[in-house]
């Protein structure tokens, strides 16, 4: 499984709309509240060979309620 992260940013008063809509939909490990440009930190895991872009876009950027993200890819955990 490949980890990777993204930052959501959410409409106005809608973060926690998001944010329980991306846990009920059981695809994300981790799900955090942050501060500062994005609303949400996001943890994700896919199969080895799945592509992260079409994940992004038909998994999560769908959700009702987010405005823009960001994705960050990790190399190594330590």
């Amino acid at each position: 499984m490949v980890p990777f992260f993204m930052q959501i940013k959410c409409h106005l008063g809608r973060s926690y709309e998001v944010a329980n809509a991306i846990a009920d939909a059981e695809i994300a490990s981790e799900i955090y509240s942050t501060a500062g440009e994005f609303d949400l930190l996001v943890k994700f895991y896919v199969p080895d060979d799945a592509d992260i872009g079409h994940f992004v876009n038909e998994k999560v950027q769908l959700f009702p309620g987010i405005q823009d993200t960001r994705t960050i890819i990790t190399f190594k955990a330590f």
